[in-house]
């Protein structure tokens, strides 16, 4: 997966919501096409799962201040049983009570992060994608109100940060992985930022929001 964006595209909250416009809520969560799982190298395991994929949703928050946008990201705890000590969006498994994959998203994210619901703005959505753990992750796009900040539940998430969306855009930034899955070797692209490594599915739910909004 190679990324080829304009260092120099600047957008703003009103370009993602005209971009991301006609992107429609899944009515099944855990549906993932077959080309979704080639394109983030995840084919062979979602092959070789045992298990049906479980649904999960997270937020992929854009932060705007003074015109610039950022996403929000969190450093997991390092005590969770599952993707200890990650750098991932908020969010986490559908559970009983979740009328639809969007709630799951932003229930998971006021746990995690304190952002109440009623403080942010669903832009769109993005393809749903399995992860090697055996979940179908829909991303849920949403600008957080101004002024918000957020309020960590420690017991989940260990400290969250901004990252600055033009960092994430300039390809320049983009730095190859190699991963070994199945014994075949697939190259993926993750972002370095300050001491933060994002990588796996978060790097890739971050390039699939950039590939839209560029109209890659």
């Amino acid at each position: 997966m190679v990324s080829n964006i304009n260092k120099d595209v600047l957008l703003t909250s009103e370009d993602i919501w005209c971009q991301l416009l006609d992107t429609e809520l899944p009515t099944n969560p855990t549906e993932v096409s077959m080309s979704i799982a080639e394109s983030c190298g995840l084919d062979l395991a979602y092959k070789e799962l045992s298990e049906p994929l479980k649904a999960a949703g997270v937020l992929v928050p854009i932060i705007e201040r003074e015109g610039n946008l950022y996403l929000l990201l969190t450093h997991r705890s390092t005590k969770l049983k599952h993707h200890a000590g990650q750098i991932s969006f908020p969010g986490g498994q559908m559970e009983q009570g979740d009328r639809d994959i969007e709630k799951t998203a932003l229930r998971e994210t006021e746990e995690e992060v304190g952002i109440a619901s009623h403080f942010v703005s669903v832009m769109g959505y993005l393809n749903t994608i399995p992860t090697m753990t055996g979940y179908a992750v829909t991303p849920i796009v949403g600008l957080v109100a101004p002024g918000v900040e957020p309020n960590i539940n420690d017991s989940e998430v260990e400290y969250a940060f901004e990252v600055p969306l033009s960092f994430l855009m300039d390809g320049t930034n983009n730095v190859r992985g190699d991963w070994t899955i199945y014994g075949r070797k697939v190259s993926m692209i993750e972002f370095h930022w300050e001491s933060e490594r994002i990588w796996g599915a978060t790097a890739f739910i971050i390039i699939s929001l950039i590939k839209l909004l560029t109209k890659q």
